[in-house]
């Protein structure tokens, strides 16, 4: 529907075939489930021929897998359809700058592999947390930032990518936006709660690729409708709705013309909606807190089998990331122009009759333009794209999360938990998560002018610095200890949720009515806010660190940068702690004979992977020799090189872009 066309006296119902009208064909359909049935086949070949009856099985896939399904799965589990909804509707409301925000993990996806890994990988962790608490001792750190981790995980990723995938599905099948999430979820926790992390990122492997497909050929479909490179700059300059007046109020100008710096990434440093010192530095943080210390990510780098594997799982996922601008800002602002009215309204009750909210309607732009453009067929694919990125992401974060609940928590409350009895922790824990987070959906409906994107970065640059510079400094300054870190973890806290629940009590506001927070709390961009209150967590960490008495290196060997290649035997922080639990295990293994399992039981026992039968007890010979193997980082020099060279190649790229569209 052409916006010259429209005229005020024909009823808007009258449009074409209503969106979820368009997908009751048969090739629609058959695409959709022909992709289902591949990917419960690939998860179910996963779960059956890897070992998830073990915690090092379920939760690190047996540290087996090589680099291209590390780098899918990075990449499949940082998109979701968050990304795809979010980062395209913030495209069509302001530009590409958004698209910075994805070039910026070129650069720590090779801080990720080159210096994070190698140290997490010879300090022998399965969870960032575990890491700390070696690194500082004590066990309060570990379950503050347990908890903290899977605050954030249901705050931003799990409920925002819930929320855009059943937009999405609201917008094809026509089901109710709460339905929509209840049968996602249902899919998504069975083969987590089944799988363990190897189906996961076999999975994921097939997902990325089935995204890229997808999202290329609608990216052809896109420009061609466009016409082109140039005439999109062209257009996108001229996408304003004709409806702008409401009764008697006029939306300001402002509000709803495109900016003049939509096609900047780096944008006036007061003025700018991504100020360009926020984006490189204040991002770069944000980043370090995703990239390099967070669980969701590290896991799929710990469970590769050497370090090169990492390397160059590392630098593929990079080489992805450079796709999003192409393939998800630049659709999104494709869709503005060819559907203006729909998706750049800015008069409230125009807003709630195309999508139901009254702050904006730019969320819709992705799925707005796979609906009415794809051919049939093709948007099944689309359809399954979307479903598949959704999945992706909330599987990754549903497997690590129950990592964190069961190794980091759960363990505390129950000392000597058997295997088994974690392996079914971890996995109701997931049913509680999905709860919680279908609870929060309404707020991320509402908040940031309706742009998920900004929603979900804003929370983050809230609540991630203070755990950036721990991180940043556990590794890089051996002289900061448990004290410093834990009041710089938690003055960090407190600062970041008082800005937040300030934000979320006067509430965000949009273009037509802003909000009416005290420009001290609210004014200072949450980009620069992430840099000041960096800077405030650094300051206090190291000051509290250098007023207390140091670790000895004694304790240290492996765990900080400069002693990370001592020979020295460490002795944990925490060893006292973990002999009282080893203990009792030993009596407890006397040998029961094998009692006779009925149907369910045995059914039951195969769906959670807890029927492989316990291997011979482990000589300490032996003991030793594989924790020396896990802990291994040594490289072939070969493929060192090979490697060495990729990433510098990768940084490289990672500038020209920058460049090109500063």
């Amino acid at each position: 529907m052409d916006s010259s066309t429209w005229s005020p006296s024909t009823p808007v119902t009258a449009a074409p075939l209503a969106p979820h009208e368009r997908i009751r064909n048969a090739a629609d359909i058959s695409v959709i489930v022909i992709y289902f049935v591949v990917v419960m086949a690939v998860g179910l070949w996963a779960m059956f021929s890897t070992n998830r009856g073990t915690v090092g099985g379920f939760f690190l896939a047996g540290r087996s897998m090589v680099w291209w399904p590390i780098g899918a799965s990075l990449f499949a589990s940082n998109i979701g359809s968050g990304h795809f909804v979010g980062l395209a509707g913030t495209g069509a409301a302001a530009g590409i700058a958004t698209g910075g925000f994805e070039w910026n993990a070129l650069i720590l996806v090779v801080v990720l592999g080159w210096v994070f890994v190698p140290i997490y990988i010879k300090a022998g962790v399965v969870t960032m947390p575990e890491y700390l608490r070696k690194r500082f001792g004590g066990k309060r750190i570990q379950i503050y930032l347990s908890i903290l981790s899977l605050l954030l995980y249901i705050f931003t990723k799990i409920s925002a990518d819930i929320f855009s995938g059943a937009i999405f599905i609201n917008l094809a099948l026509g089901l109710d936006l709460y339905l929509a999430i209840f049968l996602l979820l249902a899919i998504t926790g069975i083969y987590t709660i089944t799988g363990g992390l190897a189906a996961v990122i076999y999975t994921d492997t097939l997902q990325t690729a089935i995204m890229l497909v997808g999202s290329f050929i609608l990216t052809g479909f896109a420009f061609h409708e466009v016409g082109g490179y140039e005439a999109f700059v062209a257009k996108y300059m001229k996408a304003i709705p004709t409806v702008v007046s409401d009764g008697n109020t006029t939306v300001k100008e402002e509000c709803y013309t495109p900016r003049d710096d939509s096609f900047h990434i780096f944008r006036d440093p007061l003025k700018g909606d991504l100020p360009w010192p926020g984006l490189i530095f204040g991002l770069s943080i944000l980043a370090l807190w995703y990239w390099c210390t967070d669980q969701v990510i590290v896991q799929r780098c710990l469970s590769a089998k050497n370090m090169s594997h990492v390397k160059a799982g590392c630098i593929m996922c990079g080489y992805l990331k450079l796709l999003p601008m192409f393939l998800m800002v630049m659709p999104g602002m494709i869709s503005r122009i060819l559907y203006t009215e729909k998706i750049a309204c800015v008069v409230p009750s125009e807003c709630e009759k195309y999508c139901g909210t009254k702050v904006g309607c730019t969320n819709i732009a992705y799925p707005t333009l796979v609906v009415e453009l794809m051919p049939d067929g093709l948007r099944g694919l689309m359809l399954s794209v979307m479903l598949a990125s959704l999945m992706s992401s909330l599987t990754s974060i549903f497997n690590s999360a129950s990592t964190l609940f069961t190794m980091d928590i759960y363990t505390k409350i129950r000392k000597r938990a058997t295997e088994k009895e974690l392996m079914v922790a971890g996995r109701l824990f997931i049913l509680v998560l999905i709860g919680i987070s279908i609870a929060w959906v309404p707020i991320v409906q509402s908040a940031q002018s309706g742009q998920l994107f900004d929603y979900i970065q804003s929370i983050t640059s809230y609540l991630g610095p203070p755990i950036a510079a721990v991180f940043l400094l556990a590794i890089f300054c051996k002289r900061v200890n448990e004290p410093g870190a834990f009041w710089g973890l938690i003055i960090g806290f407190l600062i970041g949720v008082s800005r937040m629940i300030a934000e979320f009590a006067f509430g965000t506001g949009s273009c037509m009515d802003p909000s009416n927070c005290p420009t001290i709390i609210c004014g200072v961009h949450y980009l620069y806010f992430a840099i000041i209150l960096f800077v405030i967590s650094v300051i206090i960490i190291v000051l509290i660190s250098l007023f207390t008495k140091p670790i000895p290196d004694v304790h240290l060997y492996r765990l900080c940068w400069s002693l990370r290649n001592s020979k020295e035997e460490r002795i944990d922080l925490d060893a006292g702690q973990e002999d009282i639990q080893e203990a009792p295990e030993e009596t407890i293994e006397i040998e029961v004979p094998e009692k006779k399992k009925g149907c369910f039981k045995k059914a039951y026992d195969l769906f959670c992977g807890l029927d492989q039968q316990k291997g011979p007890k482990m000589t300490k010979e032996e003991e030793a020799a594989m924790k020396l193997k896990l802990t291994d980082t040594s490289e072939k020099p070969l493929w060192r090189t090979v490697v060495n060279i990729n990433g510098i190649i990768l940084l490289a790229v990672a500038v020209f872009c920058h460049a090109y569209f500063a």
